[in-house]
């Protein structure tokens, strides 16, 4: 299946229509170009469930995982982009990234409270300014990906390059070799 076939399979949301379907602040950071938005049922949006039914493979579906830090005595937040295939290694590749002291995975309640999306949908867009947002490098081998878009019932399709000129994203090997 050829890539454009699969986006005329998809349920696409016009741009005009986004502020309708995700948060403001998501719809504010979205690139201008290159990203299509569409729509997903809320019981497939989970990984698993979404990789099955909409045809994308693990290897092209991004996650964005928060996680919080300490440095220089402080608490700070980051989002990781990373692809669902792959596993992070937090205590080696991304705390020496981050610098952090000691990390650990947010709290589902702040990680909602703070990006201001849904849990289980959040985007590397729209986060706020003070958070770092690391994407792994295994992430830009793939030809395009499928991430959250702030919300269960949407995800993003775009190219990793997107992610790459955007000014906010730093691209870093964050997991572990495969097995």
């Amino acid at each position: 299946m050829h890539s454009h076939e699969l986006v005329k399979q998809l349920d696409l949301i016009p741009a005009e229509q986004l502020s309708a379907h995700l948060p403001a602040h998501v719809v504010e950071n979205l690139p201008a170009q290159g990203v299509s938005v569409f729509a997903v049922s809320d019981d497939a949006s989970d990984t698993a469930e979404f990789s099955a039914r909409y045809g994308f493979g693990l290897e092209d579906c991004a996650n964005t995982i928060v996680i919080r830090y300490k440095k220089e005595g402080a608490e700070h937040y980051a989002a990781l982009v990373s692809l669902g295939s792959l596993r992070l290694d937090i205590n080696g590749a991304v705390k020496a990234t981050l610098g952090a002291q000691r990390l650990s995975f947010a709290k589902r309640e702040a990680a909602v409270e703070h990006s201001g999306m849904e849990f289980g949908g959040i985007t590397a867009f729209g986060l706020p300014a003070d958070w770092r947002i690391l994407v792994d490098a295994a992430v830009m081998e793939r030809t395009r990906i499928v991430m959250g878009a702030g919300v269960r019932a949407a995800k993003l399709l775009l190219a990793p390059a997107v992610l790459q000129q955007w000014p906010r994203c730093e691209v870093a090997s964050l997991t572990l070799a495969a097995e």
